[in-house]
């Protein structure tokens, strides 16, 4: 039924959704990579599109920026659509050294320095950690098409501008690859609805050089984690 945030009705929306945060780049996804899409949801802007890949049924939709808001879209995917399998997609900002943009990064666990977690009352730390199913299935889709992957710890940062200019060279510290504000509240909403979640990222700008993507390649140019996803959707069947 539908929610405040979805105005879709049960079984308009697939068992796998693909989720970026922007709704034009849910959009292109739909407009350019689905067979047969239909707009399913459209509540304050956020574009959920049903279609097929592959002739397998597929569900794009935009979850908005940050922690708080994908908690929101995941929860009622999960718990009031049936749906099994949540792959965000979206920009990164590298922290490793190796990385380059448009290298294309599958978050095996996510750091945060949110508080989110504080609301499953977990009494000490919990580890916000990918499907392995997924990521399993992502990086054999990559090696299939000869896409160099990159697989690793995220950070999720509920800060976009940091008033300590040192916090993410602590996280680099620790073997952090990139930066981001979404995969660590997508992977706790999946661990408690007991379904899963994957977070693959395009690396979009260098936190420590003068790299970076333009807005209009931010919103639109990620053909190979597109299809990447795509790819992991399919064979999940």
């Amino acid at each position: 039924m539908p929610t405040p945030h979805n105005s879709a009705e049960k079984g308009q929306i697939a068992k796998t959704v693909l989720m970026p945060g922007d709704p034009l780049r849910a959009k292109y996804i739909a407009e350019n990579f689905l067979e047969n899409a239909k707009l399913i949801n459209n509540v304050r802007g956020v574009q959920g599109h049903t279609g097929t890949y592959g002739g397998v049924p597929v569900t794009v939709m935009a979850s908005g920026m940050g922690i708080p808001a994908i908690g929101i879209y995941s929860y009622e995917l999960y718990n009031f659509y049936d749906v099994e399998n949540i792959i965000r997609i979206g920009s990164a900002g590298a922290l490793a050294d190796d990385l380059r943009l448009r290298d294309v990064v599958a978050g095996m666990s996510a750091s945060t320095d949110s508080n989110f977690s504080a609301k499953f009352g977990v009494p000490g730390a919990i580890a916000p950690t990918a499907d392995f199913t997924l990521l399993r299935t992502a990086v054999e889709c990559a090696e299939a098409k000869g896409l160099n992957i990159r697989v690793g710890s995220l950070l999720s940062s509920d800060n976009f501008y940091n008033d300590d200019p040192t916090a993410l060279d602590k996280w680099k510290k620790m073997g952090t690859l990139a930066v981001e504000m979404e995969a660590a509240g997508l992977y706790l909403t999946a661990a408690r609805a007991g379904k899963r979640a994957l977070c693959l990222c395009t690396i979009s700008d260098h936190i420590y050089r003068p790299e970076q993507l333009t807005p209009e390649e931010r919103q639109l140019g990620f053909d190979e984690m597109i299809t990447l996803a795509l790819e992991t959707a399919k064979k999940l069947g």
